[in-house]
C-alpha cells in the first residue's frame, strides 16, 4: 500500500486570520499551495488542512456550505502526548481567538477539549492513555479499578 495523503477542506470567512490562527497552533502555512482562495496548513506528515474561503469551497461541490458558526458537519479530532499538551493547545487556539464551546472531558481513559477556529470549526484535542489505546477502554478501566463511562455520559 502507498503512503496516502490526507487533506481536510474547511471553509473560512476570512483568510487570513485563519492562516494566523492555525500557526498559532504551531502549524506551519506551505506557500505553494496557498494564495488568496486556499491556505495549505501543514499539520504533519501527509496530513493537511486546506482552509478554502467559502466561495471557493463551493466551487468544488454542488451542496450548500454549511455556516460553521451555527451548523456542525464534522469534528477533527487531534491526539496530542499529554493532557498539558491538550491544554497547551487549547490555550494558543483561545488566545488565537478561538472558542471553546464546551467544558473539557476526562473519561479517565482519555482527556479531550473542544477548541472552535474563528469559523467555528471543531478541533478537538486529545490525550489517550497508550495503555487504554491498546487494551481498549474496559479493560484498561477495569485494570484501574474503574468502570467506562456511558456513551451519554
Amino acid at each position: 500500500m502507498t503512503t496516502s495523503s490526507i487533506f481536510v477542506n474547511l471553509p473560512s470567512t476570512d483568510l487570513e486570520r485563519s492562516k494566523a490562527f492555525y500557526t498559532a497552533l504551531g502549524f506551519s502555512i506551505n506557500p505553494l499551495f496557498t494564495d488568496e482562495n486556499a491556505a495549505c496548513v501543514v499539520l504533519g506528515d501527509n496530513l493537511y488542512f486546506m482552509v478554502l474561503t467559502r466561495e471557493y469551497l463551493g466551487t468544488f461541490t454542488d451542496k450548500q456550505i454549511i455556516d460553521t458558526k451555527t451548523q456542525a458537519q464534522v469534528s477533527i479530532a487531534l491526539t496530542r502526548d499529554s493532557r498539558d499538551e491538550v491544554d497547551d493547545a487549547l490555550a494558543k487556539g483561545l488566545a488565537a481567538g478561538g472558542t471553546e464551546p464546551r467544558e473539557a472531558q476526562d473519561y479517565g481513559f482519555m482527556y479531550s477539549r473542544d477548541l472552535e477556529d474563528p469559523d467555528g470549526n471543531i478541533l478537538g484535542f486529545l490525550y489517550m492513555e497508550p495503555a487504554a489505546a491498546e487494551q481498549g477502554p474496559e479493560a484498561y478501566l477495569a485494570e484501574q479499578g474503574a468502570s467506562a463511562p456511558s456513551a451519554s455520559a
